[in-house]
């Protein structure tokens, strides 16, 4: 089990002078991005991440979220720049005058979820999650989980596919395929959402305050068995897993001004 990195302090506005040299790149092995980071080190140099001001990351959201993880408690300011399919998180890619848009992008402070499964073992495994922590059968049989909201029984028992708590930044992601609703940084709710819910088959999910305790005991465990993910971590046969929000943790995500990710999750939700 590990307790997680340790928390470090929100950095200060970045200086484009200051930027200079102090810029490190990071790079998907897609094609395109490959070809990005060469032609932006020869250009800009390439700082070792432990004496960076701040990250580039070229790619995707699956290189941005690799890049998150990677570097979680050091809240090291991370700019990503489009160069793979997906890149809600990503920023337009632009090779000209880096240090300015570097100095100018706005602030997006994010906090992981913190998870604690207990298994069938008797072990009780932490991890964090950025984007969420879902739970999901294991057979062909349905899941049966009883949800607890601050010690307070919410639901008896969801017959489901699966469960997923969110964070606000994660809620574009699996939280949207599975129907739940995306939400807006500033707002400081998380999104509960069931995945192919059975029954109550007409409930849609919840979204709670950021500082609830969220709950999931498995019934019947033997014959329903589940597993609970955390981004990347999976524990399989869970018995019991605790989510909440860590505070102590902080992510800095960069974007260009004329589209910060609050303007990018208002937006997400008129696309027809």
């Amino acid at each position: 089990m590990s307790d997680g990195p340790a928390a470090f302090p929100v950095p200060t506005p970045l200086n484009e002078a200051a930027l200079q040299g102090r810029i490190g790149f990071i790079a998907s092995s897609a094609e395109a991005a490959q070809e990005a980071l060469a032609r932006l080190v020869a250009r800009y140099g390439d700082c070792d991440p432990d004496q960076a001001l701040v990250l580039v990351a070229l790619g995707g959201d699956g290189l941005m979220l690799e890049t998150q993880h990677r570097f979680l408690g050091r809240n090291l300011p991370i700019y990503g720049m489009n160069r793979g399919s997906v890149g809600f998180l990503m920023n337009d890619y632009r090779e000209d005058r880096l240090p300015f848009h570097l100095a100018e992008a706005q602030a997006a402070v994010l906090h992981p979820l913190r998870m604690l499964a207990h298994g069938a073992d008797g072990l009780t495994w932490q991890a964090l999650a950025i984007n969420e922590v879902s739970l999901l059968r294991e057979t062909r049989q349905a899941a049966k989980i009883r949800i607890l909201i601050d010690g307070k029984e919410r639901l008896a028992e969801l017959v489901c596919d699966g469960v997923l708590v969110s964070t606000p930044a994660g809620s574009t992601a699996y939280n949207l395929s599975a129907h739940g609703p995306i939400v807006p940084l500033g707002a400081n709710l998380l999104p509960l959402t069931p995945i192919s819910a059975f029954r109550p088959r007409r409930w849609r999910g919840a979204l709670l305050p950021a500082e609830a305790q969220v709950v999931f005991e498995i019934l019947e465990p033997e014959k329903r068995p589940v597993a609970a993910v955390a981004d990347y971590t999976e524990v399989r046969d869970i018995r019991r897993v605790e989510v909440r929000e860590d505070r102590s943790i902080t992510l800095t995500l960069l974007f260009d001004p004329d589209h910060g990710l609050s303007e990018r999750i208002i937006a997400e939700q008129f696309t027809v």
